[in-house]
């Protein structure tokens, strides 16, 4: 019975004296040797988990960026992760991890903050500036191609838009999205953004037709519909007279969505 019990003391005593043993990072070999004789000493599970652990321990501090930049030596960065792990057991190095994750979350969790902050203004803006670009007007839009050349006839795409300008201020740029589709045809022929610079700009109040000519080169140009096909011309953005934007929804697009909608699945709590 005494023998029993003084079997599993020594193995205790054992165990123990295993999971304390400490990495030596003295020189490569001396820390090569301590390794493998921590992982000797752990079962396979913790042996995974120690290895993990300790290459986020070892890397956590290094900026790949500035070796590649030579800001920081090889020599540098081997020295700074050798005295970060040297004396720690298995079990300091998986606690050190447990931490650098939690720091990691939180600076994550923080720039995500930050980020939905700021689209979520990017989205409430552009909502607005929906609504006041409907006062920019297009009465009437049309879409043709006509023939040009004497010599060499070729057919010229034409845009035709009647547009009423009942904003408070003067417009020297205009932007917009351009869907031509017939209306038996659930996809359209062409859907394509373009913009104009308007000659002496359109004051308030101003209507004006434009015959605007798309580059031979655009989509315009290639596009065959038939006459039936219907253009539809949405206002996306004005510029004012000094050329900074007035009213745009550009600035929160499809992309912008996508990525509000990826950071709110994993952040919910900032949605407000």
């Amino acid at each position: 019975m005494k023998k029993s019990i003084i079997y599993v003391l020594a193995f205790v005593v054992m165990s123990l004296t295993a999971c304390t043993k400490k990495i030596d990072a003295s020189s490569d070999e001396a820390m090569k040797a301590s390794l493998e004789e921590i992982k000797q000493n752990l079962s396979d599970e913790k042996k995974e988990e120690f290895t993990s652990a300790l290459q986020l321990v070892m890397l956590s501090d290094i900026n790949l960026g500035d070796l590649m930049k030579g800001d920081t030596s090889v020599d540098e960065g081997l020295s700074g992760m050798k005295a970060k792990i040297d004396g720690k057991s298995a079990d300091e190095i998986i606690r050190l991890a447990e931490e650098i994750r939690a720091e990691q979350e939180r600076k994550k969790k923080e720039q995500a903050k930050i980020e939905i902050q700021e689209l979520l203004q990017k989205k409430e803006q552009a909502q607005k500036d929906k609504k006041a670009l409907k006062k920019f007007e297009v009465k009437r839009s049309r879409f043709y191609k006509r023939k040009s050349g004497t010599y060499y006839v070729t057919e010229e795409p034409v845009i035709e838009l009647t547009v009423i300008n009942n904003t408070e201020k003067a417009v020297s740029r205009a932007y917009f999205t351009g869907t031509l589709a017939s209306p038996e045809r659930s996809v359209p022929w062409i859907k394509d953004d373009f913009n104009y610079s308007i000659p002496g700009g359109l004051e308030p109040g101003e209507e004006v037709t434009w015959y605007l000519s798309p580059n031979m080169l655009s989509n315009w140009a290639d596009v065959s519909a038939p006459k039936d096909a219907i253009l539809t011309a949405k206002v996306t953005q004005i510029d004012g007279a000094d050329g900074e934007e007035i009213y745009s929804v550009n600035n929160f697009g499809e992309t912008e969505q996508e990525r509000l909608a990826e950071l709110l699945k994993s952040y919910p709590e900032f949605e407000k």
